[in-house]
């Protein structure tokens, strides 16, 4: 994204902080194609299998941004993180709901525009959802870094600025992560 628009990003986010819910409005149409670009990723992970289109888990992580209270985000990037960590509550949710359903709990919820995600994807995903908790109890930062960059997609450098720390340290911290993550959801694959 052009610096420009960064810092145009972060004035209305700074006015978001503030009360004026129309600069949430005016944000999204400068990041929607990254977000695009995002949700695409996420449900890449899915091997190929679509719980939904990127535009409609695009849709569904602004509505749960615009439904909280205003977070405090610093920048373009930190916003992108966020986003990008709401994208992937809706699909865990997702993932839940069918699950539950699965196993006759709960209420049924029906996504009636949605094509079902199948069962083992939902196991896969709600493994990786677990070992990232589990990670985050652990390490905290380690686990922000898996979702900024894993699900956000963010760099090193970006990663770095969003929670001031080195880029060595990003890359330390990730590079552990991994391996420690990869380890939890082979113990319940």
């Amino acid at each position: 994204m052009p610096q420009d628009r960064s810092g145009e990003v972060t004035r209305l986010l700074l006015q978001w902080k503030q009360g004026d819910e129309q600069a949430l409005k005016e944000i999204l149409p400068l990041v929607y194609d990254e977000l695009r670009r995002i949700a695409h990723r996420h449900l890449q992970a899915e091997h190929g299998e679509r719980s939904m289109q990127s535009t409609v888990l695009v849709h569904e992580a602004y509505l749960r941004l615009v439904g909280g209270e205003p977070a405090d985000l610093e920048n373009r990037a930190h916003f992108i993180a966020i986003a990008s960590r709401a994208m992937r509550q809706v699909l865990i949710d997702l993932a839940r709901t069918r699950d539950a359903e699965k196993r006759g709990w709960g209420n049924r919820i029906e996504y009636s525009a949605l094509p079902s995600l199948p069962i083992k994807r939902d196991a896969e995903l709600l493994a990786l959802d677990d070992a990232l908790t589990d990670l985050s109890r652990i390490d905290e930062r380690q686990a922000q870094i898996v979702e900024m960059r894993f699900f956000g997609g963010l760099s090193s450098p970006e990663i770095s600025a969003v929670l001031g720390i080195s880029r060595a340290t990003v890359d330390r911290d990730w590079a552990t992560a991994r391996v420690w993550l990869h380890r939890q959801v082979s113990r319940t694959a």
